[in-house]
């Protein structure tokens, strides 16, 4: 399976179409139909990896294991909808599963 076939079955795993998946990682409308021929920029592989919640190496078929935490380290970031969650939204997120009232 070729990267841009793996991307369209996670999306479509997600429910989401490619334009909709380009949209919300936030790279230029008809990006992944070109992968095919043209190899993608990293920020942009990275961007839709993010997003689907996969590895770089199962998203490139150099891995069979969509699983990120086996990367996850210290330096873990959080995202939603493809984008990072900025600090001090993590500890207000943080402090509402607590029942913090501060």
């Amino acid at each position: 399976m070729d990267l841009a076939q793996r991307i369209k079955q996670l999306a479509s795993k997600r429910g989401i179409t490619i334009a909709e998946l380009e949209r919300k990682a936030g790279i230029s409308n008809g990006q992944i139909s070109k992968w095919n021929v043209r190899s993608p920029k990293t920020e942009n592989l990275e961007k839709v990896a993010r997003y689907l919640n996969v590895s770089l190496d199962y998203l490139t078929g150099n891995s069979d294991s969509k699983n990120t935490a086996d990367l996850a380290s210290k330096d873990t970031v959080f995202t939603f909808e493809g984008r990072e969650i900025p600090p001090e939204d993590l500890e207000y997120m943080k402090r509402l599963l607590r029942g913090d009232d501060k």
